[in-house]
């Protein structure tokens, strides 16, 4: 008497269709290159071009802080919006995206501080105009990079100019209303 188990196979019983698309998307190899092919044709231009005299469709987008890799809360919310802004392109519309980051605030000054603390920095000791320099920089960076994440997510946008919360104008802007509000009581 044997214990070996009989093996079946199990596909020779199914009506499986043929196809020539493969089995497994293999997303992780195509996805660098679609993201060029859309650069080369560059889609965003072309959508540009061809929503020209519409009526404008705006989706004012909550800007994240530059201040490392996206995660799954970013993803969801540019997938999200990006879904938004092409159904209403699709609708006739207009539809821009610009995408933005915020650049101010505790969460880009902490990963500062936190690099000086890795350093034995102390932050009181440093002039606050190279604090501030080194916090625009540090932002800068990871808008090129978070910008880079979701494109490949596959959001289209104008990606080579977006709006930033440290863009002189804006904090000319802002420092101008801030003024106003003190100036009026």
């Amino acid at each position: 008497m044997t214990d070996a188990v009989e093996t079946i196979d199990y596909s020779k019983t199914l009506y499986l269709p043929q196809t020539d698309f493969p089995m497994r998307a293999g997303l992780p190899e195509k996805e660098p290159g679609l993201v060029k092919r859309w650069q080369d044709m560059d889609l965003y231009r072309k959508l540009r071009e061809e929503a020209a005299g519409r009526e404008k469709f705006v989706l004012h987008d909550g800007p994240p802080y530059a201040n490392g890799n996206i995660h799954i809360g970013h993803a969801l919310n540019k997938i999200l919006k990006d879904v938004i802004n092409r159904s209403f392109q699709m609708r006739g519309y207009d539809a821009n995206y610009v995408p933005g980051w915020d650049c101010h605030g505790l969460p880009i000054e902490w990963k500062i501080e936190e690099q000086y603390r890795a350093k034995g920095k102390n932050k009181d000791e440093v002039p606050v105009n190279e604090f501030r320099r080194e916090c625009r920089d540090f932002a800068a960076d990871w808008i090129k990079v978070q910008g880079s994440e979701f494109q490949r997510l596959g959001v289209i946008g104008d990606f080579d100019n977006p709006y930033t919360t440290m863009a002189y104008h804006a904090e000319a802007r802002i420092a101008g209303e801030l003024l106003k509000f003190a100036m009026s009581g």
